[in-house]
């Protein structure tokens, strides 16, 4: 054989590569930023600031300024400390040689001057949430195995976090639904964080936020503060970075579906922007592989910090995408029977999507002495289209199945005052929150349920208000903190609604210190959440709000949390264990089915665009448990166990039955390893449960008339989850390697999802019987019927990707 690359351009490239690996020895960085007081934005002049297991370290200036020379390129611990206050840790901070780090911390000041205090705000817990908080930094998430630089994936690494099989990454939590989750970024709420997202949910495949851009993420899945509102499983908090202050930075990352450019740096000398787009190139890959759907997304962010004056601070975020979904009906060469009828059932039921989303927003935080006002405003948009028509034959409006187009705006105001004593810390705000939905909607599949065609064009308008007051207190020289907040809401959505006293939510935590890093912590807590726009704008032909006329209600969840923490904060460890109870009530179930919508969202389209009523009950419960190593001696790892019930109450069965979300337990291990020159090595493994569903009436789902219309099954809802899946369990690897130039860096990786191939069992899916043409057969036996076949449906395959990341 001949040889394809020539001697020596082979040896030029062994050097090349030799080059490479030991360019980063002779590396030296600049670590540098400033300290301040959050609770009146001052200067802490003459703090320390220590890289940790090194000797290097510096002093802040007058003005909190600190700067550190000559720091080797890598991976560090870095600590701030300063007398009186208490000190922060921030971890695996990046130093390279391209451009000096801009690291800023904020001390708050101590009030009892502790011997026992924790050294690390990572792990922490703020007094407003000082239980159930789970803190990701932005290292964490981007080179997570498996997580493909997505929040929402890396997520379901903490215990009571479930995930699914299937490539999508709905956030289910504690037992409930994909839509009791809410979403701030920078305090401003984001409420579409997903590509080709759920409406009237959360999920979807590919996450909008780009890894690049953040700080850390905290997701708070229990004892939720006083001044957020409206989810029953958890709150995202997600910090942005602040734009660079000396110069302009560049990060393009080339991953395995997309294309990613990222730049930050001043305008002027009081504002600094963050930017980001991303253009994916699904549609190709997915055209090549001769896949029957092609999608392709596109998102941007912008946020810009503005400091008015040493008081001021104005800060704008800007969050979008625009994402579209066609059909490839190119029938590849060589395709099997069964391959070529699971094309035809895919293309028989999968709709022509396109989806646009937007959130925008201004803060406007006001320092005083004391503690400071928080302002905001902020727009959102979501526009959803899908159509179908039979065959997939456009030429004929006689062939159209249905036609959705729906708009969900909000318009939101929130005031919250902040004031911070020796030792305690109160606030109290409102909000207020305008609304409009519009929907223009076709549906003939409606004829099998209702016997009429669905055929409504409308707009309503929704006005939601609330109210919050919280405080917290420290008592026995800061052993316990007792944490106390009482929240209103009312929305003019519902006649039980309208009224805040309808929806009054107290809640109430503690946590003591038991010994040295040893904390029990407890939270009582009573929380409501709107249905979403789907249910409260569903009108019916004749133009009536259906739902309102049934009183739909604000959804209600009462919870209690107990657990203990251990904090190993010299090896930067920490242990937890929490047992949990949630119980729903005023949870919207389908007039039509007799199902809680509490089981749905985990798919794509729409759920709650139907007559419901505010009937359904529910419960989750359980156990998790918590090992976390954050990088110390090279190494990093977290290891959360759970064990989880939930159940919902359905009008078509009798108590409780199992909710979709019913994984009973699940097992999460990830781990990682930094060697030398800058190679790392990253595992996870996860098992869960296996969830129920609900089987088809293989019946009426054959009758030739309901299938026409539908291209799909109908549901047992008389079996409702009555059939439970095998476990699923699946192992991610990602290996990565930088180098650190004098004016750029390089990182490359590989991600291996499912590196051992395991196909994992889903649903049966329920086609119909072909002959060699492609028509379907009718039963012989009874020629009002389709003849149908339940087929296997397995989820996952092994799938390898590579990316490159260059900062300049």
């Amino acid at each position: 054989m001949k040889e394809i690359i020539p001697l020596k351009m082979k040896k030029s490239l062994l050097v090349f590569i030799l080059f490479l690996g030991s360019i980063s020895v002779f590396a030296q960085g600049v670590l540098k930023g400033k300290i301040t007081n959050p609770v009146n934005n001052e200067p802490v002049s003459f703090a320390n600031v220590l890289i940790l297991e090194t000797d290097l370290g510096a002093i802040t200036d007058e003005d909190g300024n600190y700067e550190i020379s000559n720091v080797p390129a890598g991976l560090y611990n870095v600590r701030a400390s300063f007398v009186g206050f208490k000190p922060v840790t921030k971890y695996e901070v990046r130093v390279t040689l391209a451009k000096a780090v801009q690291l800023d911390f904020e001390l708050v000041e101590d009030a009892a001057e502790l011997n026992e205090v924790v050294v690390s705000s990572e792990f922490s817990r703020s007094e407003e949430t000082p239980l159930s908080v789970r803190k990701l930094n932005s290292n964490e998430i981007e080179r997570y195995p498996g997580g493909n630089r997505d929040i929402s994936r890396v997520i379901q690494a903490l215990p009571g976090v479930a995930s699914t099989p299937s490539f999508r990454n709905d956030i289910l939590i504690r037992g409930g639904a994909p839509n009791e989750n809410k979403f701030f970024v920078d305090e401003i709420e984001v409420p579409v964080i997903n590509h080709f997202s759920t409406q009237g949910s959360s999920g979807g495949p590919v996450g909008i936020l780009n890894v690049n851009l953040i700080k850390n993420v905290d997701l708070i899945a229990g004892g939720f503060p006083a001044n957020r509102m409206n989810a029953l499983s958890s709150f995202f908090e997600v910090s942005l970075k602040e734009g660079r202050r000396d110069q302009m930075f560049t990060q393009l990352t080339l991953g395995a579906s997309e294309l990613t450019l990222s730049n930050e740096g001043p305008i002027g000398d009081k504002t600094t922007y963050l930017l980001s787009a991303r253009r994916s190139y699904l549609q190709g890959l997915f055209k090549l592989l001769q896949l029957p759907f092609l999608p392709t997304f596109n998102d941007f962010q912008l946020k810009t910090t503005t400091k008015l004056n040493d008081k001021t601070e104005l800060t704008f975020l800007g969050i979008g995408a625009v994402d579209k979904f066609v059909l490839n009906e190119e029938l590849p060469d060589g395709e099997s029977q069964e391959e070529r009828e699971n094309r035809q059932y895919l293309l028989g039921v999968l709709p022509v999507q396109e989806q646009w989303n937007y959130a925008t927003g201004f803060k406007l935080k006001r320092f005083r002495e004391n503690g400071y006002w928080t302002f905001v405003l902020s727009r959102n948009m979501l526009n959803n289209r899908s159509y179908k028509f039979a065959n997939n034959d456009e030429s004929s409006s006689e062939n159209l199945l249905f036609d959705y187009l729906s708009q969900e705006s909000e318009n939101k105001f929130r005031a919250e005052n902040s004031i911070f004593g020796s030792g305690y810390t109160l606030k109290y705000g409102v909000n207020y929150e305008y609304a409009r939905y519009f929907i223009d909607n076709f549906d003939r599949s409606s004829l099998a349920s209702t016997g009429q065609t669905i055929d409504v064009n409308s707009t309503s308008h929704f006005n939601s208000y609330g109210a919050f007051v919280s405080g917290s207190k420290y008592f026995d020289g800061e052993r316990l903190l007792l944490t106390g907040g009482i929240r209103m809401d009312g929305s003019d959505f519902g006649k039980t609604a309208q009224n805040p006293l309808n929806q009054i939510a107290p809640r109430l935590s503690l946590s003591y210190q038991l010994g040295s890093n040893l904390y029990a912590t407890a939270n009582a807590g009573i929380y409501y959440q709107k249905p979403p726009y789907t249910v409260l704008g569903y009108k019916n032909n004749e133009g009536d709000l259906v739902n309102q006329e049934n009183d739909v209600r604000f959804i209600r969840s009462s919870q209690l949390i107990g657990g203990i923490e251990l904090l190993k904060p010299e090896k930067n460890r920490r242990f937890t264990a929490e047992a949990f109870y949630k119980h729903y009530s005023n949870y919207p179930s389908s007039v039509r089915n007799g199902i809680a919508l509490a089981n749905l969202g985990a798919d794509f389209g729409v759920i709650g665009n139907e007559p419901v009523e505010s009937n359904a009950k529910g419960r989750a419960y359980g156990l998790e448990l918590l090992a976390q190593q954050r990088l110390f001696n090279d190494f990093y790892g977290i290891a959360a166990v759970t064990l989880v019930r939930s159940e919902f109450t359905n009008p078509n069965t009798d108590g409780y039955a199992p909710s979709s979300w019913d994984n009973r337990f699940i097992i999460s291990l990830t781990a990682g390893k930094r060697f030398g020159k800058n190679w790392e090595l990253g595992a996870r493994w996860r098992f869960l449960g296996g969830t129920p569903y609900t089987p088809y009436d293989l019946e009426e789902s054959a009758l030739i008339s309901n299938w026409d219309l539908r291209n799909t099954g109908i549901l047992d809802y008389d079996q409702i989850n009555a059939v439970r899946l095998p476990a699923f369990h699946q192992l991610d690897l990602r290996l990565d390697k930088k180098y650190y130039f004098k004016n750029w860096n390089l990182n490359w990786y590989v991600d291996i999802q499912n590196a051992y191939n395991f196909e994992a069992q889903q649903a049966p899916i329920l086609i119909p019987v072909r002959d060699d043409a492609g028509s379907i057969l009718v039963n012989p036996n009874d020629p009002s019927r389709y003849q149908l076949k339940l087929i296997e449906n397995t989820a996952g395959s092994l799938l390898p990707s590579v990316g490159i990341i260059v900062e300049f």
